[in-house]
């Protein structure tokens, strides 16, 4: 059992080195303006860990045990090194856990294929935290160039939030975007021990107010097909249907399609885009890898 020293001890490292890092540092927007005291402030590392900001205040008071998903997070957060780690984990009487290094998530050959022949189709494949991992040239019109985008930072969730000209692409914004902070939570539950994921959920939480409150918020929708409404620059008003696919042989991969009833100005907007698309690309083949 761990004692009130050894939680005391725990308090003051995390003090100690709350107070050593800024917040570009662990990527947040720095403001530039005074603070009253050096480093990161108590609420930021709870976002960034995805705790309440009283949770993670006892923490640093040495009153409550923390778990190891929560260790694990802040080990993270705090930029710990191997003994760092090691140490903090010691406070408490816990074996360290070091976490496993994820190999990079490649698009599925099958998924692959699949979306090099949606030529008049916009689609993506989804990634375990809702990465990109590919996507055809039609998705790029319709939706962003994901080629711009870092591969680090090529997230739907983070461009639904980062990107201010998604707010205005989507007609009804703060309902797909809470969609979206909703099946992230669940995948959060499902992989709660993932860094990214949690350093994903803290950056946000601290950039939007939105998403903090609804990510507080536990609300969990049912995901079946549904139609998304845009206000597109080239092609006008869409009202386009959205389905997901699931991989057979890896079923943290999703391989999303936006489609619209034939004969409908939003099919007729869809054509508009793909010989845009077409002609961009020179006849090349369809479709591009993160």
């Amino acid at each position: 059992m761990t004692s009130d020293a050894h939680l005391n001890k725990l308090g003051e490292f995390l003090k100690a080195r709350r107070a050593e890092l800024s917040p570009r540092t662990v990527g947040l927007p720095d403001t530039g303006g005074p603070r009253r005291v050096p480093g990161l402030r108590r609420e930021e590392v709870a976002l960034l860990a995805a705790i309440s900001t009283d949770h993670y205040t006892r923490l640093e008071q040495g009153r409550i045990q923390p778990t190891a998903p929560v260790l694990a997070a802040l080990a993270q957060i705090l930029h710990l090194g191997n003994d760092q780690r090691d140490h903090l984990f010691e406070l408490v009487g816990r074996q360290t856990a070091r976490p496993r290094r994820q190999a990079a998530q490649r698009v599925q050959p099958q998924l692959r294929r699949l979306l090099d022949d949606l030529v008049g189709t916009p689609g993506v494949v989804m990634g375990r935290r809702m990465d990109i991992l590919a996507w055809n040239p039609l998705a790029a019109a319709l939706l962003t160039d994901f080629a711009t985008v870092p591969e680090k930072r090529r997230n739907h969730v983070r461009i639904l939030f980062t990107d201010p000209s998604m707010r205005t692409l989507y007609a009804d914004w703060r309902t797909v975007a809470r969609a979206c902070v909703s099946h992230l939570r669940m995948l959060a539950a499902r992989y709660p021990d993932d860094p990214r994921l949690t350093s994903l959920v803290g950056e946000l939480s601290v950039r939007d107010k939105d998403f903090g409150q609804w990510w507080g918020s536990h609300h969990v929708p049912s995901r079946t097909i549904g139609a998304k409404r845009f206000h597109h620059p080239v092609a006008g008003e869409l009202t386009l249907d959205c389905s997901t696919l699931t991989c057979g042989t890896d079923p943290d991969q999703e391989l999303v399609v936006w489609t619209a009833e034939p004969g409908t100005p939003s099919y007729d907007g869809l054509r508009t885009l793909a010989s845009g698309a077409a002609r961009r690309l020179g006849g090349s083949a369809a479709g591009r890898v993160a």
